[in-house]
């Protein structure tokens, strides 16, 4: 079965987001969810209004099978179903998922002549779609939920008065939704409420009591924390009937058997909490009660004829005279109960008291449910956000590494072709060099034997003097030698050009070698010596070293080299449009650092360590604050599209910092130029030594 492409992604890569796009789609997709679950319809039984919706599609469009369907976001889940036996299929090989990336019908007459279907598993293997038409059903607030849709085992065209009659039945779908919007709690808390209410109504006289408790059941329907429920439920109703102590349990299941555990109470400031410390005997008797979803209703636990005495006795121990419990079960399954007791005085339970705070239990359980359900759907999109934002770090994190592994290979391919061409110069110069000196032997030897021929034959042929004059034979022995001279001169200059060549290329030297900074910068400048001519307006730029002493730095040349490069191109693309002697400056000086160094476990000691400084300043039009601020992030550039990838000042810094344990900054003014500081130590520091800079 063949990964069935989205927004040509597969589905092995359908979160691996990489473009602002992508995230959007993302960040719609959780938002699009959340409404979906609003609605609970998922796995919930067949709704004959629906059905009829359904039957009503195939019937005008004459097709076998009519779905609505809901798209999660994992599966493609079928509300309403008529000729089709699945129940659900995969999202990455339903229809429906391009359909509610539509705002209209979406139609596909011939599915093995579509390219997005003619491989997908229900066009080639059961039950073989060869058309399909489906309309999104999109909520008021825009979200696309899944589709109504039809489909055919024959390819085949639908008529406009078929669209149209489609997007009706989508509307009148969405209408139904609507009207049954809501969880099964949210029914069951109207359907007891208005029980409630028409019970109070026909009654012509309300207890204060019976009006404070009904109020109290629609506070806690309405609140989605879980404490605030218990700890609401339990004060409010020590208050309203004066009893000494009311608390809530749960009932959880432990070792095959159920375990009481108190939560959440009110009570008399004298009497004893029984939060996680319920007596065995107490707990037994608790534990049948609420198993057995029974009402325990005892006036006086002194005359009860079910208890034994030394339930009696315990009970009274524990300041309970008169008890009062009522069970509760959640939709989810939880056991629970509301406990209300009397201290010193019997108290005879009224039916009106049982009776209301019997709706009351049942409200609490809505609630309760309803709480569970906003925590689960609050997780689930706080889990999809989490998952968001995870993939979003690990591709930038992939892009970043992908793009200096690119810059890092750029790097080495021009070192190799910088000390390829060096080579390839140096050959033939050597040849030149060596030659030099055999050709200025020869001329002087030619030129001395001239003069003896002029010392002794100082009246030459007619036809010799002619010649000579032709030639200009007294300026050539003159000039000659200063030509060899000026060769001798170019082929050094050639020489130092090769060893600035390789000395910039450094392929030789991948580990730390002692090295000469300030050749590292000089080669630097050689491969720039093109840019560094003119800027875009014609004007000279100028290079001032302001060399100091420095020793040799153990460091990786060829990346300090690749720092240098960089900060020297955004100097020279920062002087593009300067009128006003466009400059560069570059100095250097030792400089002494304090760093922290871990002498034992837990003594520390600052030591100075000796650092190379090198500065690098432009006089260009300097940048703003929050400018300086990104300067060193990822991707960041001022650079127009094309000429900049935002990497080269991020590499130089890992370079600096993360590999030489030393300091880059960039200090700029509006108007004013900008400086490059880079700080490395003179040799490596330990992993034990904290930097002080």
């Amino acid at each position: 079965m063949r990964d069935q492409q989205h927004n040509g992604l597969s589905s092995t890569e359908y979160f691996n987001w990489s473009t602002p796009t992508e995230k959007a789609f993302l960040q719609n997709e959780v938002a699009r969810l959340k409404e979906l679950y609003r609605y609970q319809v998922l796995d919930t039984p067949t709704d004959s209004k629906l059905d009829e919706l359904t039957l009503l599609a195939a019937e005008i469009c004459q097709a076998p099978i009519a779905l609505i369907s809901f798209v999660d976001c994992d599966r493609q889940w079928f509300k309403s179903n008529i000729g089709l036996t699945l129940s659900q299929t995969p999202r990455h090989i339903a229809f429906c998922d391009q359909t509610i990336q539509q705002s209209d019908v979406f139609v596909v007459p011939n599915t093995l002549e579509d390219e997005r279907f003619s491989n997908n598993p229900l066009v080639t293997e059961h039950p073989q779609i060869r058309f399909y038409a489906g309309v999104p059903l999109i909520t008021p607030a825009g979200f696309a939920l899944g589709t109504l849709c039809v489909l055919d085992y024959v390819p085949r065209q639908l008529s406009q008065q078929q669209l149209r009659a489609l997007k009706t039945l989508s509307h009148q779908v969405m209408t139904q939704l609507e009207l049954g919007r809501g969880t099964v709690e949210f029914r069951q808390v109207t359907t007891k409420l208005h029980q409630l209410q028409q019970q109070f109504v026909e009654r012509e006289s309300l207890s204060q009591h019976e009006s404070i408790l009904l109020n109290l059941a629609n506070q806690i329907r309405h609140s989605l924390d879980l404490d605030t429920i218990l700890q609401t439920s339990v004060n409010e109703i020590r208050n309203l009937l004066q009893v000494d102590r009311c608390l809530f349990l749960w009932s959880l299941p432990s070792g095959g058997q159920s375990h009481l555990t108190v939560t959440h109470e009110a009570k008399l400031a004298e009497l004893p909490s029984l939060i996680d410390k319920l007596p065995d005997e107490y707990s037994l008797l608790l534990t049948h009660t609420i198993a057995n979803l029974k009402i325990l209703q005892i006036d006086d636990v002194r005359v009860a004829p079910h208890l034994a005495s030394t339930t009696q006795t315990l009970l009274s121990d524990l300041g309970i005279r008169s008890v009062l419990v009522l069970p509760l079960r959640t939709y989810s399954g939880q056991f629970g109960a509301i406990v209300c007791s009397q201290r010193d005085n019997a108290r005879v339970w009224t039916e009106s008291e049982v009776k209301l705070l019997r709706a009351v239990t049942d409200q609490l359980a809505i609630a309760l449910d309803q709480a569970e359900l906003f925590a689960q759907t609050r997780s689930t999109a706080l889990a999809a956000q989490t998952q968001a934002q995870y993939l979003t770090d690990a591709l930038q994190r992939l892009q970043q590494t992908q793009a200096q592994l690119v810059q890092h290979e750029k790097m080495s391919s021009l070192g190799q072709l910088v000390a390829g061409v060096a080579h390839e110069i140096n050959n033939p110069v050597n040849f030149i060099s060596g030659n030099i000196n055999y050709a200025s032997d020869y001329i002087r030897d030619i030129l001395e034997l001239l003069k003896l021929y002029q010392h002794y034959y100082p009246e030459p042929c007619p036809e010799i003097q002619d010649k000579a004059d032709a030639i200009d034979l007294e300026f050539i022995t003159d000039d000659l030698p200063k030509l060899l001279s000026s060769m001798k001169v170019g082929v050094e200059r050639i020489y130092q050009i090769v060893r600035s060549l390789r000395n910039f290329s450094r392929l030789d030297e991948a580990d730390m070698k002692p090295v000469n900074i300030h050749e590292g910068i000089d080669s630097t400048l050689l491969i720039l010596r093109n840019r560094l001519k003119t800027n875009s307006l014609g004007q000279s730029l100028q290079v001032i070293k302001q060399y100091g002493e420095l020793p040799l730095v153990e460091c990786y040349a060829g990346q300090l080299n690749q720092v240098f490069m960089n900060i020297l191109s955004n100097a020279i693309d920062a002087l593009d449009e300067v009128t006003d002697a466009p400059t560069i400056t570059i100095s250097t000086e030792l400089m002494s650092c304090a760093v922290t160094e871990s002498l034992d476990q837990d003594l520390m000691c600052r030591v100075p360590v000796p650092h190379a400084v090198i500065r690098i300043r432009d006089n260009g039009m300097g940048m703003l604050e929050e400018v300086q601020q990104k300067l060193f992030n990822p991707f960041f550039t001022t650079k127009p599209v094309g000429k900049g990838t935002g990497l080269g000042l991020s590499i130089s810094y890992q370079i600096v910092v993360e590999k030489h344990k030393g300091l880059l900054k960039c200090t700029s003014q509006v108007g004013q130029g900008t400086e490059f500081w880079i700080q490395i130590p003179v040799e490596p520091l330990p992993a034990s030594v904290e930097q002080g800079l």
